[in-house]
Formats: C-alpha cells, structure tokens, sequence
C-alpha cells in the first residue's frame, strides 16, 4: 500500500474529471499483472431466508451507486484517467443450492474469485444462496482498483439505505452521482491541462522528496528461507474468522495499558512471532491502513498508511503502552511533509512510470509482514437488508490464491481486519506465508495459543 502525501489528496483535475489517485494508478496498473490478486469483500450471515428478488434489488442500487465506476484513459501518457460512470455490470450469482453450514466460509472464498475488468467497469459482484439451515449467505466484492475499504462502505451505506427506505436507483441522487462526469467534446483540452498540472505536481513532488530526504520508515524484517514446506503449485492464504466479545477485548486493553488498536497489533505481532518468522528480540514493521476518505468525496482510494515499528519478545505479550505512543508518533509525522519519508512525495512520479517499468519493479516488490486494519464500529451500519437483519457481518481484504512461490517471494506476513458492533468484535486472520501458516488448522491452532496468553476467550468460525 502506498502512502499519500498531502500534495496528492486530491483526485480532481483542472477541469472537474474525477481523476483517478496514485493509488488508483498503481492498482490499475498491477492488475495487469496480478489480476484481483486481492479484492475487498463483505459477507453476510443470515438466519432467514432473503431470497433472490431482494438481492436483485440490491444490485440495481450498486449498479447505480459509488462502486459503479469505470477507467476511461488518456491519449496523453502524463495526463490521468479519470472515473466514469460504468453502464454495465456483472449480473448478480444465485444459487438455488444450499451451502452446509460448516462450509459457509469456503463459500464466501469461492464467492472472491472474480474477473473483474476496470475499464469496462466489471469492478464488483453481487451473490447470494441459501443454508441447509434455513438461512442465506450474501457476499459483495469489489476490485481495490474501484475502492478501498472506506469506498466499498460508503456504496454499501449509501445503496442500502436507498432500498431500506423503498427508493428507486438513480444515479443522479445516490453516491453514483459522485463518480462522473463523463468527458465531454473538450476532453483534449482537459488532458492537456491534467498533464501540465501532472508536470508541476512532478516538480513539487521532487522539491518536498529532498527537503524530507533524511526521513526513513520503519524496517521490515527479512523472510527466513528455511523451512520450505511441500505445497501444491497454486496456494490459497490461510485464512480464520474468530468472535469474542467486544467488554472483553476493551478489558484486556484496559488492563495491559492499551488501546482497541493497539491489543490488534499486540495480538498480530505475538502471532507472527510463534511461527518462527521472526527472531526474538526483533522489531516488527506494522502497517495500519488510515483513511483520509471526507464528506462527498469522489476518489475510489482515499487511504494512507501509518508504518510503525513494534518489539517482539518470545514468551511475553507485546508493549501495549509502547504500542500506543508510536502510533501517536506516526500520526503527527504523516501530517507534516518534512517528515513523510521521501518516497511518497514521489507518487506523481510512480504515475508516469509505464506499465512494464512498474511490472519490473512488482517483481520485486514485497508485501507488508504485519497488516493491521481496524475498521470500527461498522457492522452495526450495514446489518440491514430490506426487512432482514444479518447474524453476521464481515469486511475483509481477501487474498486469492496464486502461485506459492509469489507468496515467498513477495514474503507475505499476516494480515488482520477487525470490525465491531456493540457487542462482538470479528477479526479476519489471514496468514500469507506459505511455510509459517501451511493450513487453516495451523492457523487456527497459533490463534488459539495467542489469544490465550491476553485471557481473550474466541469463537472460531
């Protein structure tokens, strides 16, 4: 994930064109490489029978609102694409067969596997199929080309709250009004003006990489090459959903000092370090994804990234106090530029860079070891659908499966997502590292170990 500097925050050109971010850029661009390497998913539980009438209404609002978008390029290679309303979709996935109950989250993995298109604006689907026990499973995923967390929820808000309240889809008067416009006979003419203001961004953006040139970010640890486990050719991520409840995970924070946040992180880093892919005593790198997402805001990414550096001890639970003063730390560097390290000033120069440039430097590109993306108390806001109120709620980076030497060679960690409401915390846990988390089971079993050392008490999926 990159980082936004302050001088690239904003996604509109000179002339109004929803110009896609650096971040947009980047995904686009990776998708031609790794296509829906990693897609962004909400999956429902319920316990009553919705039917496939009200999910059909639910895509008509999605094919009208905030995720329907699509990639319209430039005849100029400075000047940027820019968002355009998509004027198709990718029909909604029924089944009329009922998932066992105990294969609901094999389902909801399935279920991510899509290709998708971003410049037709194929971006996101729709599906849905009944339980053994009388319930229904829904899912929605959308390309991180189209929008990040924060995107993909302000659609899901916004398309929910129009069919709850029995409105019609409208483009003009949903979320779907903030995507446009389509360019009109002056598009020459607003590339043009896009590139010169690319080439002064360009310039500001090299002026500000040398005043911060002595800032750097936190290390990442180096994969251990040993053991190598014996794996098929393609390897799906390992992946665990587990609840607690919500008064004992602000508890346990409490009583170690600490913040929701920073027992996310505790538990992360404690985690990674049972599997051996880091040495006792070593400082972990910690991504936590910040949004920077406003009140109408067009962009599909709107998404910084704070980057801390955490110790892990074997046999002791993480620093939560530690925790929580470098995140405060973070915080204030990432508002001023002269300490946002040099690198993502440079982000209108990663845009200029052609396709097979930023395919080269892909190769050899490495995942972040430790993701931790707190998402709040959202489940609560997107629980209902028509008249149905869900069990369960989950937001989720999904990782799809892909040759396992990708997964050594980018050196993916350990990525966690957790969302709330009143009363359950859910965490999605997925272990990337092919020979650290060989198996769900493995998973699970490290989990276990980890929450037991905080007193947490989890259900597992």
């Amino acid at each position: 994930m990159t980082i936004t500097s302050p001088a690239a925050t904003v996604a509109a050109g000179p002339t109004g064109l929803n110009r896609i971010t650096a971040d947009d850029d980047l995904f686009f661009k990776l998708h031609s490489l790794y296509p829906n390497a990693l897609v962004n998913q909400l999956a429902y539980r319920f316990d009553t029978a919705l039917g496939r009438d009200l999910l059909a209404e639910w895509h008509a609002h999605l094919a009208t609102g905030f995720i329907a978008r699509r990639v319209r390029t430039t005849r100029f290679p400075i000047a940027r694409p820019h968002w355009e309303p998509a004027t198709e979709s990718l029909p909604l996935r029924w089944s009329d067969t009922p998932i066992p109950d105990d294969e609901v989250l094999d389902w909801f993995l399935e279920q991510a596997a899509v290709e998708f298109d971003p410049e037709r604006g194929l971006v996101w689907q729709l599906a849905g199929a009944p339980t053994e026990s009388g319930g229904t499973v829904v899912t929605l995923v959308a390309s991180h080309v189209a929008c990040d967390g924060g995107g993909m929820m302000h659609a899901i808000v916004d398309s929910l709250d129009r069919l709850n309240r029995g409105e019609t889809p409208d483009r003009s008067a949903s979320a779907g009004r903030l995507v446009g416009p389509v360019a009109g006979a002056g598009r020459i003419a607003a590339d043009l003006a896009d590139a010169r203001g690319q080439l002064r961004a360009v310039a500001r953006g090299v002026r500000a990489a040398r005043r911060a040139r002595g800032v750097s970010e936190p290390a990442r640890n180096l994969r251990p090459a040993e053991p190598r486990l014996p794996h098929v050719d393609v390897w799906q991520a390992a992946e665990s959903i587990v609840q607690l409840d919500l008064a004992e995970w602000d508890a346990v924070a409490a009583a170690h000092g600490g913040t929701t946040n920073g027992l996310l992180i505790g538990v992360a880093v404690g985690l990674l370090g049972r599997t051996g892919r880091i040495a006792d005593g070593a400082d972990v790198r910690v991504d936590i994804p910040h949004s920077m997402r406003e009140v109408d805001d067009p962009r599909a990414n709107a998404t910084t990234g704070l980057p801390i550096s955490v110790g892990y001890r074997a046999d002791e639970r993480a620093d939560l106090p530690a925790i929580r003063a470098a995140l405060k730390t973070a915080g204030l560097a990432y508002r001023n530029p002269e300490t946002i390290p040099p690198i993502q000033h440079l982000q209108p120069v990663q845009m200029l860079l052609p396709r097979m440039v930023l395919h080269k430097f892909a190769r050899t590109a490495k995942a972040p070891e430790c993701l931790c993306t707190n998402m709040g108390r959202t489940a609560q806001n997107i629980a209902v659908l028509g008249t149905h109120r869900a069990r369960d709620v989950i937001m989720r980076p999904v990782v799809n499966p892909g040759p396992v030497e990708l997964f050594r060679q980018v050196e993916v960690g350990v990525n966690l997502a957790f969302s709330c409401d009143d009363d359950t915390v859910t965490l999605v846990v997925t272990g990337g590292d092919p020979d650290r988390f060989p198996t769900r089971a493995a998973l699970r079993e490290l989990l276990a170990a980890e929450f037991a050392d905080w007193g947490l008490t989890p259900r597992f999926w």
